[in-house]
């Protein structure tokens, strides 16, 4: 894929856009030009009989709108960038511009978390005005794989329940809006074995969180448990430096039941949280961050 990015495919960029502005030029000229084709000015294609297609030169005014519309892309090209990687004369680029109104933005919105930059989590937690803004963060930029309400779903996790994958603390969540998450659980089935033995883990790991189960299946998965603890803890409790979950809370991230565990113990998975240190500025993330936190603070039950 890289070599679609070369400096040949700039050139080729740059040598079509003039070639077919020029091209655009002498087709002009010579559509431009009153070349009778027959004796009666037509080019001899008749219809129902009696409709002649006419060998009329182009309107003048038309020919001069067409040239100045060349003319003022040959001089766009020269100004702005569109002949390959030509930055043109102006030096601007679409980055660039965004860079500078992300900077005048950030540099408006300063002194509005200024005054939340050094305060603790719990402090803010406290200010209605602080938490107001660290709602309308989340809306904008998490809702759309927490929900609104933040209970998460099938794949996202529910963030009120106080079930953290990496931690729940407010140094952490900074840590991961900044720089964003990848989970990843790889295949094990080959290192657990046949289908009856996924069953049996299967069996196991549902009866580490107390759900229905078949004991004597569960007995028999707990020895190639084994293979899972070196993530998940020999208790089934998870590691939150290396975000494993824990499996004994009746937490279900990817779905619950049988089917559910062997399809993530056969197939794995790969969770990414994107990072949001790019799209916000860092006082922006400490609100938020205490703003996330509130959520499983406040929050009185948790949902399975």
């Amino acid at each position: 894929m890289s070599d679609f990015f070369s400096n040949g495919w700039s050139v080729f960029v740059a040598v079509a856009a003039v070639v077919s502005m020029l091209a655009c030029l002498l087709l002009l000229a010579a559509a431009s030009r009153r070349k009778v084709m027959s004796g009666d000015n037509t080019t001899g294609h008749v219809w129902d009989g009696d409709l002649r297609e006419l060998n009329n030169p182009l309107p003048r005014w038309w020919m001069w709108l067409f040239i100045l519309t060349v003319v003022f892309s040959l001089g766009y090209l020269v100004l702005y960038p569109g002949a390959g990687s030509r930055i043109g004369t102006l030096g601007w680029s679409s980055a660039g511009q965004h860079q500078a109104e992300q900077a005048a933005a950030r540099a408006a919105m300063a002194p509005v978390y200024a005054r939340y930059a050094q305060a603790s989590a719990e402090t803010l937690m406290q200010d209605p005005a602080a938490m107001g803004i660290g709602e309308r963060l989340f809306v904008n930029n998490c809702a759309a794989c927490h929900g609104s309400d933040a209970h998460g779903s099938k794949g996202f996790p529910n963030l009120t329940d106080n079930d953290w994958l990496h931690g729940g603390d407010h140094a952490t969540i900074i840590k991961t809006i900044t720089e964003g998450r990848v989970g990843m659980m790889p295949p094990m089935v080959a290192a657990v074995g046949d289908a009856t033995e996924v069953h049996n883990v299967a069996q196991y790991v549902l009866s580490l969180s107390g759900s229905t189960h078949d004991a004597a299946a569960a007995a028999a998965g707990k020895p190639k448990f084994a293979v899972c603890a070196g993530c998940h803890g020999a208790d089934g409790k998870g590691m939150q430096a290396i975000g494993a979950p824990n499996l004994t809370d009746k937490i279900w991230l990817h779905g619950f039941g049988e089917e559910a565990i062997a399809a993530m113990v056969n197939n794995g998975k790969t969770n990414v949280m994107p990072a949001h240190g790019q799209r916000l500025m860092p006082e922006q993330i400490h609100v938020l961050a205490a703003y996330v936190m509130s959520l499983s603070r406040s929050s009185t039950t948790a949902a399975p």
